[in-house]
């Protein structure tokens, strides 16, 4: 239930209460009554109401800043160009896209291993008059990239014949077998044919 008060009247019971108190509902800190009071007379009262125009010039400023204070609290909830979380989200895209490719560069960079093969060749002779030390020296010889002679022997082949049975390693991206058979084929004096007797992937 509210009982409106003509001013006159209103600010002389004001008075009366602040006489004794400082504020219209406590007396230890102004309240939301003390906000209600004070915009009820909207100004400042005449000089004659001493505790009202002290209490009013101690109520009325919190009163007014209440207002925009809340209002700004309003502002700050409203987010007009875009979240902060966004502009960290696109500094740690921005970082991990980095992470990334220094990853990739540097397994591009990080040398792969070398792919390899064991090789036995049977490098036959024209007949048993050729001589074997001379054939399998000058097969040594032939040299390549990527290319690494190992063992020898010599097999028997019949007739007195004797084979030169000789093993090597490539390294398949820089020694095609077919250019190295033909280099061996070329030693007309010693080679009448190659074959590739076996591989072995190493």
């Amino acid at each position: 239930m509210s009982v409106t008060l003509e001013l006159p009247l209103a600010l002389h019971i004001l008075e009366a209460v602040l006489a004794e108190n400082k504020y219209v509902a406590s007396n230890d800190k102004a309240t939301a009554a003390d906000s209600a009071v004070a915009a009820a007379l909207g100004s400042a009262p005449a000089a004659e109401f001493a505790n009202v125009n002290k209490w009013f010039s101690e109520v009325k400023p919190a009163a007014k800043e209440a207002a925009p204070a809340a209002a700004a609290e309003e502002e700050d909830d409203i987010d007009l160009f875009g979240s902060d979380d966004e502009e960290v989200d696109e500094e740690a895209e921005k970082l991990k896209a980095q992470r990334i490719a220094e990853y990739n560069a540097k397994k591009a960079a990080k040398p792969k291993p070398v792919a390899k093969t064991t090789v036995t060749l049977d490098v036959k002779p024209w007949d048993d008059e050729t001589n074997m030390e001379e054939l399998t020296a000058a097969v040594k010889a032939i040299s390549m990239e990527g290319l690494l002679w190992g063992g020898s022997q010599l097999v028997a082949i019949g007739y007195g014949i004797k084979k030169l049975q000789i093993n090597c390693v490539v390294e398949d991206d820089k020694v095609m077998m077919d250019d190295l058979t033909d280099a061996i084929q070329d030693l007309e004096d010693y080679v009448q044919s190659v074959d590739i007797a076996a591989m072995q992937k190493i």
